[in-house]
């Protein structure tokens, strides 16, 4: 596709060189990723808590998983806890439970998610959540 475009842009260059130079920083001005500013830990953070507490039903639930989780970044406890609230209360337990599948897949060792786990231990007490390494502590993991 890229190709394409280069290609009919340097056929229009030769042939009409003022439309070269109407397209062509149009077509450069949108592969540009630097424009966009950088994103804290705090800001992200922020706004997807935000999110969650506003969540109506389970697709705006699961799409802010997939968005948050799609990020090169483990998601920070107090997102994990409104996410996880947020899928209780749309009434899907399912996805409560795979939120923390999802945090056990991101971090980078055991060590880190025995963290989250730790840190968010009243959260899953008060939802009812157990995981499988509280049920079935002898499996390798």
């Amino acid at each position: 596709m890229r190709s394409q475009i280069f290609s009919c842009v340097l056929r229009a260059a030769t042939a009409r060189p003022t439309v070269a130079r109407s397209v062509l920083p149009a077509v450069v001005r949108a592969r540009s990723y630097s424009d966009h500013p950088q994103e804290t830990f705090e800001s992200f953070t922020e706004r997807y808590v935000n999110f969650f507490n506003q969540a109506e039903d389970i697709f705006e639930v699961q799409r802010g998983l997939n968005n948050c989780f799609a990020h090169d970044l483990v998601p920070a406890p107090s997102v994990i806890e409104a996410a996880v609230r947020a899928s209780r209360r749309v009434d899907d337990f399912a996805t409560a439970v795979r939120v923390f599948n999802g945090v056990k897949v991101k971090v980078e060792n055991k060590t880190q998610y025995k963290d989250y786990i730790e840190e968010l231990k009243g959260l899953r007490e008060e939802l009812g959540i157990t995981l499988e390494e509280e049920l079935y502590p002898d499996w390798a993991q």
